[in-house]
């Protein structure tokens, strides 16, 4: 990793695999970014890039880095799979590179505090990182252990499939309005249904949408 190879990632601009940070002034939120990517398609995380992508660096990038890898080490539960790359510009000015590799331990969790045992889990949707809900924490974990609950096709089952064939996707909330049936049980049909590859789930920002697979 070069200085060429920074500027070429750079003006790829921020995206589903690529976040700018401008220093490391709060590592408890980058942590975020490292396990959004984890628990996404993996990611490279640059710190000394402006969101504009101009490259200031950073000058006591020695320090910096020993901060964000303390940060990683005790705020990413479990921990990440990632590589650091500290790429000089000049004498006193670097970037440093965290690649990120995809997990097969999702979902990871940043801690809100070190010595905490909860924390939230995040994922990359295009350039932004958001928190992941519950029914797809739990799509996640099943995927990693390679299982998934028994299959059932019920009236419950039919309607939402009914539905789906009539219209592009369907929310939690919307099924659980047209079903009458609570949020929590409407949840297990969804996440049921996902992890036997009959409805598929895209995250959102503000509301997981199940569309039938591509």
């Amino acid at each position: 990793m070069d200085v060429r190879d920074i500027k070429k990632l750079v003006l790829q601009g921020e995206n589903g695999t690529i976040e700018f940070k401008r220093k490391v002034r709060h590592p408890e939120k980058i942590v975020r970014e490292i396990v959004a990517f984890a628990n996404s398609s993996g990611g490279k995380l640059l710190i000394g890039v402006d969101d504009n992508g101009t490259i200031p660096g950073i000058k006591y990038f020695e320090d910096e880095n020993f901060i964000m890898q303390n940060a990683i080490k005790e705020l990413c539960r479990p921990g990440v799979d990632y590589e650091t790359h500290i790429v000089k510009f000049s004498e006193d000015s670097a970037v440093l590179l965290y690649d990120i590799k995809e997990s097969r331990n999702k979902p990871h969790f940043a801690l809100l505090e070190r010595n905490h045992h909860y924390g939230k889990a995040y994922i990359r949707i295009n350039d932004r990182t958001v928190q992941a809900s519950k029914e797809l924490r739990t799509i996640m974990k099943y995927r990693n252990h390679h299982s998934s609950p028994g299959f059932s096709y019920g009236d419950n089952e039919k309607l939402l499939l009914s539905y789906l064939g009539k219209h592009e996707d369907i929310t939690l909330k919307k099924y659980s309005d047209i079903s009458a049936l609570t949020q929590k049980r409407a949840s297990e049909v969804l996440i049921n249904l996902a992890l036997n590859n009959v409805i598929e789930i895209i995250p959102g920002e503000g509301e997981d949408r199940y569309v039938f697979p591509h």
